[in-house]
């Protein structure tokens, strides 16, 4: 068992013994229902004071061998197939001009090979600002004053990702920060702040020894960050910590070391029905969280009118986000609806997708509203047809894709044979809820600093949203951020199948298929502006479009 295993195993073993949490708890039709009211008091969950033992071992396997924009943003799409003159011999043509949207790199090669180039390059795409010139006119300011800034986690790694190239020339095996300490516009720091910027200085030097194929250097860089970074820590720490776990796994697959068991298998489980606590808790206490719910009231604004409603979901999970679809249409009086029926696409967990569909019937139960669920259950997505989904002449489709088709890039037959099904049920509306950043960089570092600074932004919510020992946050990072960084940094090819791509990028590759992009709803956007007034941190949740697209991200004051 290697020391990432070990040490899943043992936060797993812990959460369990302990009898705080059931790893397999299942949220019964009252608990769900509860969510599913969208005003309703937030819940809140009781959690043990107990220690979480995660470093332990992992510090003594080290001491034996001795993060793009100011916000993280998702993005909700409504598109619209185009049916002037649409014909069933279009829906299943692409064409060969265009590119794939695995092609889709969204950067610039660089003909200089040096890392530590190739990361200034990365480092000063991602720096909108001079960053040196804001921060020194902070401190300055706040110096006179005696006080000390706050800076993000994302600040952080700008400037240390800036102090880093500057003083890389002269590093000596990977410790250029002591022997050449920061500017003077930098003593204004805290000795926390300085030792997070130390943290990301031997990252990014494990990253550049890495890419060079000089992987003892970099195992040493990965060892003294490891010992200083922690899964329990500040959010700098529990980014170096997983990012760092993470490097070392590619570097061990590198040289031959990597354990025999299939991480994608583990990482798929992650992307599973979420009816568990981690996605109780991130519904009630993350705002982005519900804000991107309520796409589902962009569906009722492009069906209103239709009394016989039939939703496809493509992933879906617990089943919340289709709760305000469902209570807009049990509201409707001068239109009453006839019927709802939600079609379940899935390949994975048939029995939590029948009890999603159980939950679903209770809550349209005690609405009132007349509903069916159907499962379309594939062994292979590649064999999904329009012909699949049972849809009745007089029923009007709309679609919905949250966090699903990003799984697909890597496997562009898949994503083409799920837009050409999706043209084929002819809907009249898709919703499309997606990651919006540039993991797909065919480059090792620019996909690193890519994802470095998306999951800055997104440790940095948690800080704010919830308490550092909240045991459910630390089964969130563990089993899911983790995961996810790990297959990010550590799987190539067809195993890295975590690949966000820009808006842009999507929108190049739904009009290969006809799907017109539509305005989001003024609806929409009041319902998001009410549920950020609930939360103590909703003015860091930042709402706003791009185009006729709808980005919602993460800002920490």
């Amino acid at each position: 068992m290697d020391s990432h295993e070990h040490l899943q195993e043992c936060g797993r073993n812990e959460l369990i013994n302990n009898s705080v949490i059931d790893p397999w708890y299942e949220l019964d039709s009252g608990d769900l229902e509860s969510l599913y009211t969208v005003f309703d008091d937030k819940h809140h969950e009781n959690t043990s004071d107990k220690q979480f033992q995660l470093l332990e071992d992992q510090k003594q396997h080290i001491s034996d061998n001795w993060t793009q924009s100011d916000d993280s943003s998702n993005m909700v799409v409504p598109l619209q197939p185009n049916q002037i003159q649409a014909t069933p011999e279009a829906c299943n043509v692409v064409q060969p001009q265009l590119p794939r949207l695995g092609d889709f790199h969204d950067e610039k090669t660089n003909s200089i090979s040096l890392a530590s180039l190739e990361l200034l390059n990365n480092c000063g795409r991602l720096f909108k600002k001079s960053s040196e010139e804001n921060l020194s006119n902070v401190l300055s300011n706040e110096a006179r004053v005696g006080n000390i800034p706050k800076l993000s986690t994302e600040e952080i790694l700008r400037i240390a990702g800036e102090r880093y190239i500057q003083y890389s020339t002269h590093r000596v095996d990977g410790l250029s920060m002591f022997i050449h300490p920061y500017a003077s516009s930098l003593t204004g720091l805290s000795i926390e702040q300085t030792k997070d910027m130390e943290l990301v200085h031997l990252l990014l030097a494990a990253a550049e020894e890495a890419d060079q194929q000089q992987f003892h250097l970099a195992s040493q860089s990965i060892a003294r960050c490891l010992w200083k970074a922690s899964a329990t820590g500040n959010p700098i720490q529990r980014l170096c910590f997983y990012f760092g776990g993470a490097l070392q796994e590619r570097i061990n697959q590198e040289i031959g070391w990597s354990p025999s068991f299939e991480r994608k298998l583990r990482f798929l489980s992650t992307l599973a029905l979420d009816t568990t606590p981690e996605a109780l808790t991130c519904h009630t206490e993350i705002p982005f969280s519900q804000v991107m719910q309520f796409a589902g009231i962009q569906v009722f604004e492009n069906i209103k009118g239709a009394t016989k409603i039939h939703l496809v979901d493509f992933n879906i999970r617990s089943g919340i986000q289709c709760t305000g679809l469902m209570q807009a249409l049990a509201e409707q009086r001068d239109c009453p609806i006839e019927l709802l029926k939600i079609a379940a696409i899935g390949h994975q967990e048939k029995e939590k997708i029948e009890e999603t569909g159980k939950r679903l019937q209770s809550f349209a139960n005690s609405l009132n509203l007349p509903f069916s669920f159907a499962m379309v259950f594939m062994s292979d997505m590649k064999d999904l047809r329009a012909e699949s989904v049972n849809v009745k002449e007089d029923e009007i489709v709309a679609v919905y894709c949250s966090t699903i088709l990003r799984t697909m890039i890597c496997r562009q037959d898949y994503l083409d044979n799920t837009m050409r099904v999706i043209r084929g049920l002819r809907p009249a509306v898709v919703v499309v809820c997606e990651i919006e950043a540039n993991h797909n960089s065919p480059s090792f570092l620019n996909r690193f600093v890519e994802a470095l600074f998306f999951y800055s932004v997104l440790f940095d919510c948690f800080e704010d949203c919830m308490d550092r020992d909240n045991l459910v946050r630390k089964r969130i990072e563990v089993f899911h951020i983790g995961e996810g960084i790990r297959n990010m940094v550590t799987a190539e090819g067809a195993e890295r199948f975590t690949r966000n791509v820009k808006l842009h990028v999507w929108r190049a590759y739904f009009a290969r298929f006809g799907m017109v992009e539509m305005e989001v709803s003024e609806s929409s956007r009041y319902q998001a502006k009410l549920i950020l007034e609930q939360f103590s941190h909703g003015s860091s949740c930042i709402v706003q479009n791009d185009g006729k697209a709808h980005l919602v991200g993460w800002n920490t004051h």
